[in-house]
């Protein structure tokens, strides 16, 4: 059982964690932070709101290209219905896969440099690489570039980093909670927007170009508005922050909970996406508006996490992470269990609407937690290191879901994700500490 009343970390002897790890607490009051936190902490609502909204625009751009990869594989060479949904599947998996390997390496670089200058870096990498998906020959060329986008990936890593640097510690729970809502609601829009458009334009390939010049105006308006207030470390202190965020990972025990939390969390989520439409073809038969009946499916549980996720993230400030970590993963199995029982289609909704008021709590509470258990100095190489957790959730998730469904049937998918959320429930009952406060 751990423990859940940690004294605050000014009440701590020396530099150690609530938990014994080796990486410094800061401290809960602004009037303690050191000097370039406490300067950040009177303007931290405007960096705040400038990121919310430059987030929801990256995210949005991002998943406007989510319908269009698929129709476009038959222009690049893949002709068979085998091969389409092969590469579909490839390379959806494919920038996540390999993101979840570079982006601990741009966390440390963000904690040597600044994470605003990771976040302008990441963006042009993917405006450039976003233009050359839309003028690739063939579905290799498009690979590359997917692949290579991930090489340069580290967006949400850095913002989630850049956030939790600037705001006051007892406001993390509420800002990331922010930042997220900002994501999902970019996530809701983007995939019809992107639709429309290539409707609209009867070319697959113009939603690459106008993608690419959203990301381009994210980059400006990182470059006019956001504000960091940053101190670069001292020479002999980079060659330890390229490692910081590992020995903090492997020497407190409460981290490493926390990356298999997100793991899992990802995971979870992720599972039964690929089966959403199939299982409402399944419940209400090929009808004119299925497109229409899936879409809602899918997209209502979204819906939830944006109404969810500033709440929670706020109250998670105020009766403890921990806590709100538990009723996220509770309330999500409740609500995903019956899902594999469901044959009417307006229940089945609901219950995804449910399921998205809960686990719309999950990725800024643990994130706020992982933040008040490391010092601001090591947040880009720590917050790189979970992003990793989240990026292979990402991956497995569909891929795994995908398999199950093809071999055992579409009900067990909700199985297998409300055993996964019930384990995760377990473990962070057992292997997560609360911060003090």
């Amino acid at each position: 059982m751990p423990r859940t009343n940690a004294p605050p970390p000014a009440e701590q002897p020396g530099e150690g964690r609530p938990d014994g790890g080796a990486a410094s607490v800061q401290p809960a009051l602004e009037s303690t932070l050191p000097a370039p936190a406490a300067r950040a902490a009177a303007n931290w609502r405007q960096t705040l709101w400038a990121m919310v909204m430059i987030q929801f625009i990256m995210t949005m751009a991002f998943s406007v290209l989510t319908p269009i990869m698929p129709l476009l594989l038959p222009e690049l060479g893949v002709q068979t219905e085998a091969g389409i949904n092969l590469w579909a599947g490839i390379l959806a998996g494919s920038t996540s896969f390999i993101a979840a390997f570079a982006s601990p390496l741009w966390g440390s670089v963000a904690d040597r440099h600044g994470r605003k200058l990771m976040l302008l870096r990441s963006s042009l990498a993917i405006a450039v690489f976003t233009v050359l998906m839309g003028i690739a020959a063939n579905v290799w060329q498009f690979f590359a570039c997917r692949a290579l986008m991930g090489v340069f990936a580290g967006f949400s890593s850095a913002a989630i980093a850049l956030v939790a640097s600037q705001v006051p510690e007892e406001r993390l729970g509420f800002s990331l909670g922010w930042l997220s809502t900002g994501q999902l609601v970019g996530s809701l829009i983007g995939p019809i927007f992107g639709g429309i458009l290539a409707d609209m334009t009867g070319s697959y390939r113009i939603p690459f170009y106008c993608t690419s010049a959203m990301i381009f105006l994210a980059l400006g308006l990182v470059w006019f508005i956001v504000h960091e207030e940053f101190t670069r470390p001292r020479k002999g202190d980079r060659g330890r922050s390229t490692m910081s965020g590992l020995i903090a990972l492997a020497t407190t025990p409460a981290l490493l909970a926390l990356f298999f939390v997100l793991l899992m969390a990802q995971f979870g989520v992720r599972t039964v996406q690929p089966i959403v439409t199939l299982y409402v073809k399944e419940m209400v038969g090929v009808v004119p508006n299925l497109a229409t009946l899936a879409g809602i499916a899918f997209s209502i549980t979204g819906l939830a996490n944006v109404v969810s996720a500033p709440f929670l993230g706020n109250r998670s400030d105020r009766i403890g992470y921990r806590r709100v970590l538990l009723i996220c993963l509770a309330g999500g199995t409740l609500m995903t269990l019956p899902q594999a029982f469901t044959d009417n289609y307006w229940l089945f909704t609901a219950e995804r609407f449910g399921v998205g008021l809960f686990i719309g709590g999950l990725l800024p509470t643990a994130n706020a937690l992982v933040g008040r258990l490391v010092s601001r100095e090591e947040r880009g190489a720590v917050y790189g290191m979970t992003s990793s957790a989240m990026f292979l959730g990402n991956s497995l998730g569909p891929l795994i879901g995908g398999a199950i469904a093809a071999g055992f049937g579409l009900r067990w998918v909700f199985l297998l994700t409300a055993a996964v959320m019930t384990v995760n429930l377990v473990w962070v009952y057992y292997r997560v500490p609360e911060y003090g406060t």
